[in-house]
């Protein structure tokens, strides 16, 4: 039996893939343990500055596997497996990109949505489920949409069931970007070099500061971009980064 998930590193960069093919990456217990052992591996591993998370197969992946027996109440599935799974991405220091083909539907649309940020093909879908199946979004997948979205539309993709396809979801804002079904992987992979030659001690601050924003005021804004900054201003990085600039050079970010 081949692994549920792959993890690869290569450089500052990990590589996360859901191998369930066969299921279409539905999430069963075997891979939501893998899933936050590799998490364990990347934060172990201090040289890592992007993971790319996708899916083998025809899709990304298809959300919970329904043929396992799920524990009662629903509530503990989500807050015992796949909350420490959300939340370890969403507070990483890497900055995660979800490379989206086929249909992310389910958990697997909260799991995409979660990431910093996401790519897709062009005939790809995320896929709110859960209406056809008497269930709600779950994963905090109602509050990305409503982000992006806002509550009307968001609330009518959600009653619909509706498979959101790649450019509506690169124009509302739940997409980075869209590429032909043949690029999307040199695509993704180009944009994970980019951000890899980029400090990671500022990647990491905007990173917390963009997913702190939501009900901050604008001067709660300026003094969180504040501390921040402090920090940052002190570190290696921004002397060797200011140091590149006055020389008209490429830095050589370290994460100190």
């Amino acid at each position: 039996m081949s692994d549920p998930l792959l993890l690869e590193f290569e450089g500052p960069i990990a590589r996360v893939t859901l191998n369930r093919p066969e299921a279409f990456n539905a999430m069963n217990a075997p891979m939501r343990d893998a899933f936050r052992d590799a998490i364990s591996q990347i934060h172990a591993t201090p040289d890592i500055r992007v993971v790319v998370l996708s899916g083998a197969g025809r899709g990304f992946c298809a959300g919970t596997d329904l043929t396992e027996t799920l524990p009662e109440p629903a509530s503990l599935l989500i807050d015992r497996e796949y909350r420490p799974i959300l939340n370890a991405i969403a507070t990483a220091p890497q900055i995660w990109i979800a490379q989206v083909h086929g249909s992310a539907a389910g958990i697997g649309a909260a799991l995409a949505l979660n990431c910093d940020l996401v790519t897709m093909a062009e005939d790809a879908s995320i896929y709110m489920a859960f209406a056809a199946i008497g269930l709600v979004p779950d994963g905090g997948s109602t509050w990305l949409l409503q982000r992006s979205l806002g509550s009307k539309r968001a609330l009518q993709a959600i009653l619909e069931g509706r498979k959101i396809p790649a450019q509506q979801a690169v124009d509302c804002g739940l997409a980075n970007a869209a590429h032909s079904p043949d690029a999307l992987a040199a695509e993704t992979e180009a944009l994970a070099q980019r951000l890899a030659l980029g400090a990671p001690l500022a990647a990491a601050a905007a990173k917390r500061l963009i997913r702190s924003m939501d009900g901050v005021g604008y001067d709660a804004a300026i003094s969180a971009e504040g501390v921040e900054q402090s920090a940052l201003s002190a570190s290696e990085d921004a002397r060797e980064g200011i140091a590149a600039f006055l020389e008209k050079r490429r830095p050589d970010f370290k994460g100190r």
